[in-house]
């Protein structure tokens, strides 16, 4: 069965976006060997993504001008988009617009993956919700020698120390790479 995985990056205190939900912080670190995210793409039937995560990629790299550039991010592997608005899609991209809880629309999500994992793209109270309907079975974090004063923060959850069992910790280029396993009951 596939496993739901939450990777994302995060500044030393927990966020993954500025006030204005933009990653420009995170493009000014020295970007990591691509090998580790390759290996992890290989991996990966679906992406889930909240709106704001959507939109965002949509306008930073033009992909609605350039749809051509989809492939290269996605693939051909389906994206589910939680929204309640109706929002536009690339020429030729596999985009699944949600409205509704990620409990009713888990089963959708990995029937899509097939027998490859999940990845929550983001953000982090999308994550939550997989979370609260305990559906989430690993989160990854790569943390950034960064630090904001406020932003879109990486769990907006109360997650207790018996929640979570470290998994890894690996230092890839300037990040600190952890991984946690969600423990259930």
């Amino acid at each position: 069965m596939p496993r739901v995985i939450y990777n994302t990056a995060s500044t030393l205190n927990g966020f993954i976006a500025d006030d204005a939900n933009s990653l420009d912080w995170l493009f000014e670190v020295e970007s990591p060997d691509a090998a580790h995210h390759e290996k992890f793409l290989a991996g990966i039937g679906v992406f889930v993504e909240g709106s704001t995560t959507y939109e965002w990629v949509l306008r930073q790299e033009r992909l609605l001008q350039e749809p051509h550039k989809w492939a290269g991010y996605f693939g051909d592997r389906p994206t589910f988009v939680f929204t309640s608005r109706d929002l536009p899609v690339p020429e030729g991209a596999d985009v699944r617009f949600l409205d509704g809880s990620v409990e009713d629309a888990l089963p959708a999500i990995i029937d899509a993956a097939g027998e490859r994992d999940v990845w929550v793209v983001g953000g982090g109270d999308l994550a939550g919700q997989f979370l609260d309907a305990g559906a989430l079975d690993e989160i990854q974090v790569s943390l950034a020698p960064a630090a904001l004063t406020g932003g879109a923060p990486l769990l907006p959850r109360v997650v207790g120390a018996r929640t979570l069992s470290l998994q890894g910790v690996e230092q890839r280029g300037q990040f600190a790479h952890l991984s946690y396993d969600v423990r259930r009951g």
